[in-house]
């Protein structure tokens, strides 16, 4: 954005801040038991086939009385709140393989499942394995230490809870376009360094013909639409690199103000995870985050939830700009997650 520019203040239902509508039950879906007997049979039905799990599709994944309900959470997810939240998955009822076909099977109704990781792994499993949190080129999902509120390198990202921690672990949402206002009616001058671009690191998992970096703005104006990319822990991660220059006070200002609104409880939404619940969310309009946890110390009872990156095949147009996250911008096409040469896609069983 030019200097001296006037922001936009974006109204709509993606404008919501947490106390408002914590107690609203519009953004909870219960699975009742005849779609939970739909699921099952969805998932024989992949299984008697000889359908892989990356080929589970909506037209091999029939959900007749339920894609009602898929299409309106797509809606909501797109053009409404940004996010929805599903309880009732029965993942004590079912093995691990039955659970993952039911789980991608349900998000291919919302998108394509994209590579989350340079190994090309479109199943993601959010469980401490030892990663330190102090590396800059380790991913925090792989620990117990907090994440920052941040976005996902794809349109939608899922998650399902197949197990709590023993204490902590909360996950929160935050409206970015509630967080965005509210900074360009405070301090616009801050808003206006927040929609220019700062550098972020790939953490080694570069694609093909791209640097090791690259430039984009955490907020983005683009066809009357606000939409955000941001995780600080990459651009912290770019600081450590000779080539890059040090953040300034200003924007360090920025990025701060922006960390202290999503964290506030004015604005933040609680999502309390409990085994089965499953939760979609927009990434160009919703923040997350996750308190740091203490773990079980039995294996089979750590923490440990299961993701998904998905293109929507429908989704919202992006600003050119978006092509150095998401490789490829255009609609109707896979857009967003990580790919690097000589991956394959793969969907593990278990965190890797």
């Amino acid at each position: 954005m030019s200097p001296g520019r006037i922001l936009p203040i974006y109204e709509g239902p993606a404008d919501w801040r947490g106390p408002d509508i914590k107690d609203s039950a519009d953004w909870h879906i219960h699975l009742t038991q005849s779609e939970i007997s739909e699921i099952k049979s969805a998932v024989q039905n992949t299984i008697d086939a000889g359908i892989s799990i990356e080929n589970i599709k909506p037209d091999n994944f029939p959900l007749q009385g339920l894609s009602r309900v898929m299409e309106t959470a797509y809606r909501e997810l797109l053009f409404g709140r940004g996010f929805v939240v599903f309880h009732g998955m029965p993942v004590r009822d079912l093995e691990r393989e039955e659970i993952i076909r039911a789980y991608v099977g349900i998000g291919s109704w919302l998108g394509e499942p994209v590579s989350q990781n340079r190994n090309g792994h479109i199943l993601g499993h959010v469980k401490d394995i030892g990663y330190d949190h102090t590396n800059p080129q380790h991913r925090i999902y792989g620990t117990t230490y907090r994440q920052f509120y941040h976005t996902d390198g794809s349109d939608l990202v899922g998650l399902l809870c197949l197990q709590k921690a023993r204490a902590g672990g909360m996950f929160t949402l935050t409206s970015s376009v509630a967080v965005y206002n509210e900074i360009a009616k405070q301090r616009p001058d801050l808003a206006e360094v927040l929609s220019s671009p700062f550098v972020m690191d790939r953490k080694g998992e570069v694609p093909e013909g791209k640097q090791c970096t690259f430039e984009i703005e955490c907020f983005h104006h683009h066809k009357g639409r606000l939409l955000t990319i941001y995780d600080r822990a990459y651009i912290i991660a770019a600081q450590h690199r000779d080539h890059v220059p040090r953040l300034s006070d200003q924007q360090i200002e920025a990025l701060d103000l922006l960390d202290e609104l999503a964290g506030s409880e004015e604005f933040y939404l609680d999502c309390e995870w409990q085994p089965g619940d499953m939760n979609f969310v927009h990434n160009h309009q919703i923040l997350h985050a996750r308190t740091d946890y203490e773990d079980y110390p039995e294996l089979d009872l750590k923490r440990h939830l299961l993701r998904l990156w998905l293109s929507t095949n429908e989704g919202w147009e992006l600003p050119p700009i978006f092509e150095e996250k998401y490789g490829s911008v255009e609609q109707g096409k896979r857009r967003g997650g990580i790919y690097v040469p000589g991956m394959e896609l793969t969907v593990p069983f278990e965190a890797e």
